[in-house]
C-alpha cells in the first residue's frame, strides 16, 4: 500500500491502450520498455530444439535441476565472462535464476530489514519497489521518494556518475549501482568502480551491481564486470542477464555471482558469509531455471553463438546511433547511446517528462519513458530505446523530427 501509483510500465501501457482505442488508425512505434524485437540467434534455437527432444527420451529426460544451475552452463559462462577477463571464480559462486529483475529484486531478503539502502536517481524502480514491499522504507514524500533510502542524484552536472555519499549522510549498508546504467545509458570507468569498492570496503557496506547490460560495451577501457577492480570479491554482489545479451526476455534465464570472500555483518558485528545464506534462500524459494533455457543460455558461448548474438547487439547498437544522431542533429542534448542501447534525452522547452511523453505519443505516435518515472532527478528527460526494428527505428526518428 505504500508503492506509489502503478509501477511505470503498466502507466505507460495504460495510456498507449488509451490513445489507440481513440485513434485506431494509428501505427504506433514503442521505443519504450526495453523489450528485444530480434528473434534468437539459429545457435540457441538449436541448443533449445535438441534439449526439447531430450526431455522426450527416458534415456536423457532431465526433472528437477540443480537449484543453482547446471555445471555446463556455469563451467561456461566462468571461462568466457570471467576468466577472459582474469577474474577467478569457483561454481559454487554462480547462481543460475530466471532473470536479473528477479534475483535483483530477491536478494535483499537475505538482509535485515534496519539496513540503509543507497539508490542513484534516477533509477531502476524494481530496485526501490522491492525494498518497499518488504518493509525496508518509510513512506513517500511529494516527489515520491521514500525515508529511509539514501537517494544520489545522478545529473548532467556529474555526468550521471553518483558521487560518493558525504559522512553526513550516516549509515549505508547497501548500495545500489547500475552500469551501463538503465536508465540513462552511462557508463563507469575502473577508476569510479574503484572508488565505491573502496567506499564500501570502508564502510562495511555491499554493492549490488547490475551489469545486465555489459555486452553493448564497445569502450574497451570500460570494464564488463565490478570484479575487474582489486577488492570487488569482498564487498559485490554481481548481476548478469541473457534477457538483453542474446534475447532471452521470453526465455528468462541469468545468473548472479556472490563471492565467497563477501561478508555481511550482524549488528553485534559478526561476520557472516553471504554466499551460504542466498544458497540456503534459493534451495528454499527457487528450483531453478529450466533445462530448456539453460540448453540455450549455453549455447550464447559456443563460436556461433557468440557470432551470431553479437551480430544482434550491433543491430541494436547501430539503432542507438541513429537515434543520437537524428536528435543531436535536431537540437536535444541527448546522453548515452554509446556503450550502452539506452538514450537519454532532455526534453524542449520545460516541458514535463510526462508532458513530452504525450507530446511524441499523439505528435509523432512514438512511444519513450518518462524520465520521472526513474526518480525525481529523471524529470525532464526521456529515455528510448535501441531494442526495436531498425526500420521502425528510422520511422520513429522522421516522425519525431515532423513533430517538432
Amino acid at each position: 500500500m505504500k508503492l506509489q501509483a502503478g509501477y511505470l510500465f503498466p502507466e505507460i501501457s495504460r495510456r498507449i491502450r488509451s490513445f489507440g482505442a481513440e485513434n485506431p488508425d494509428a501505427k504506433i512505434i514503442s521505443l519504450g520498455i526495453g523489450d528485444v524485437t530480434q528473434p534468437l540467434a539459429p545457435a540457441i534455437v538449436e541448443a533449445m530444439k535438441k534439449a526439447v527432444v531430450d526431455m522426450g527420451s527416458e534415456a536423457a529426460f532431465r526433472g528437477y535441476g540443480p537449484e543453482q544451475g547446471y555445471d555446463f552452463l556455469i563451467n561456461a559462462i566462468i571461462e568466457n565472462d570471467f576468466n577472459s577477463r582474469n577474474i577467478d571464480l569457483d561454481r559454487s559462486e554462480v547462481f543460475i535464476s530466471d532473470g536479473a529483475k528477479c534475483d535483483t529484486g530477491n536478494i535483499q531478503e537475505i538482509f535485515g530489514l534496519n539496513n540503509v539502502i543507497a539508490v542513484t536517481d534516477p533509477v531502476y524502480p524494481v530496485y526501490v519497489d522491492t525494498n518497499v514491499m518488504a518493509g525496508r522504507t518509510g513512506q513517500a514524500n511529494k516527489n515520491g521518494q521514500y525515508s529511509k533510502i539514501i537517494y544520489m542524484p545522478c545529473t548532467a552536472e556529474n555526468n550521471f556518475i553518483p558521487e560518493l555519499p558525504s559522512p553526513a549522510v550516516g549509515r549505508i549498508d547497501i548500495i545500489y549501482l547500475c552500469f551501463p546504467n538503465n536508465p540513462t545509458g552511462a557508463v563507469a570507468t575502473k577508476e569510479i568502480l574503484s572508488r565505491w569498492v573502496n567506499f564500501a570496503r570502508d564502510k562495511r557496506a555491499i554493492i549490488l551491481f547490475d551489469a545486465a547490460y555489459e555486452a553493448f560495451i564497445t569502450d574497451p577501457k570500460i570494464p564488463h564486470s565490478i570484479y575487474e577492480v582489486e577488492g570487488a570479491k569482498e564487498v559485490a554482489i554481481e548481476f548478469r542477464s541473457f534477457s538483453k545479451t542474446a534475447g532471452f526476455t521470453g526465455i528468462r534465464c541469468a545468473f548472479t555471482i556472490v563471492p565467497k570472500q563477501l561478508q555481511a555483518y550482524t549488528e553485534d558485528g559478526r561476520a557472516v558469509k553471504v554466499n551460504s545464506l542466498w544458497h540456503r534462500r534459493q534451495c528454499t524459494k527457487f528450483n531453478g531455471a529450466s533445462y530448456i533455457s539453460q540448453a540455450g543460455a549455453a549455447a550464447v558461448y559456443t563460436t556461433e553463438g557468440k557470432k551470431q548474438c553479437r551480430q544482434i547487439i550491433d543491430i541494436y547498437m547501430a539503432n542507438a546511433a541513429v537515434i543520437r544522431e537524428l536528435l543531436t542533429r535536431l537540437g536535444y542534448d541527448v546522453y548515452g547511446g554509446v556503450n550502452a542501447p539506452y538514450i537519454w534525452m532532455k526534453t524542449p522547452d520545460g516541458l514535463s517528462s510526462w508532458d513530452f511523453f504525450d507530446h511524441l505519443l499523439q505528435k509523432a505516435n512514438v512511444v519513450g519513458t518518462p524520465g520521472s518515472g526513474f526518480g525525481p532527478s529523471g524529470e525532464g528527460y526521456l529515455r528510448l530505446s535501441a531494442f526495436a526494428k531498425p526500420d521502425d527505428v528510422k520511422e520513429a526518428m522522421q516522425r519525431i523530427a515532423h513533430s517538432i
